[in-house]
């Protein structure tokens, strides 16, 4: 009886797996990407934009380039959050690593969600990301289960979180917000009693009602929670 072995696809030659690099860093960048063409592998890097603009026009380029994996950093400057980019490029079937500075398991976690590999940390050595690119070269895992499923919990448990400030946030009345705003500008109760050329008891009572109604104890932790989750005064 004649046994056929299995045909196993070869892993791409290092020349052939073109690798792209996202990042804003130029020193990080250069050092990345001396690495690893020294390794052998087709690298290049892609100019990121300095406004915040749609990525339409980036992705488009991103793709007719048509690479393996793409080394993409979270935080883009003026362009802003590189995590908009993860989707479209993981559904073109580009593999996506992030390589961060950032070390909020949350946005590691949301990286996951929209489809990345996984995340690397700056502070690790350059071998771990050439560790990372050879395993995605032959095909193996590069995050266990466990490993994604901790930070999928994480960016969901921050998620909520989030929902629920914005939702007490929302209770508040449209006077209530100028006063917050003007609260987080660094103004006192006095400074918005002449203002608003009301009394001060007046802006205490609104006070009272704002944090009342955000569950906080304090006018400083108010700001803190508007700040947190980058809530800005209506426009009157």
């Amino acid at each position: 009886m004649t046994m056929t072995m299995p045909i196993t696809q070869a892993p791409s030659s290092r020349a052939q797996l073109r690798i792209l690099i996202i990042e804003d860093h130029m020193l990080f960048a250069e050092s990345l990407e001396l690495v690893l063409s020294v390794e052998g592998y087709d690298v290049r890097r892609i100019a990121v934009p300095d406004n915040a603009g749609s990525p339409g026009s980036l992705l488009s380029s991103l793709v007719r380039l048509r690479p393996r994996i793409v080394l993409l950093d979270l935080d883009l400057g003026g362009f802003g959050d590189g995590v908009r980019l993860i989707a479209p490029l993981a559904k073109a079937g580009i593999n996506v690593v992030v390589v961060t500075a950032s070390s909020d398991r949350g946005r590691w976690g949301e990286a996951i969600r929209y489809g990345a590999r996984t995340v690397l940390s700056k502070a690790q050595p350059l071998s771990n990301i050439l560790a990372t690119v050879r395993r995605i070269n032959e095909g193996l895992p590069v995050m266990t289960h466990q490993e994604r499923e901790d930070l999928l919990r994480t960016w969901h448990q921050q998620r909520s979180e989030l929902q629920e400030l914005l939702s007490r946030l929302a209770l508040l009345t449209a006077r209530e917000s100028q006063v917050l705003g003007r609260l987080m500008q660094g103004r006192t109760v006095h400074d918005i009693a002449a203002l608003s050329v009301v009394s001060e008891a007046t802006v205490r009572t609104q006070v009272k009602s704002i944090l009342a109604k955000l569950e906080v104890s304090s006018q400083l932790a108010a700001v803190g929670m508007a700040h947190q989750v980058g809530w800005r005064p209506p426009t009157l």
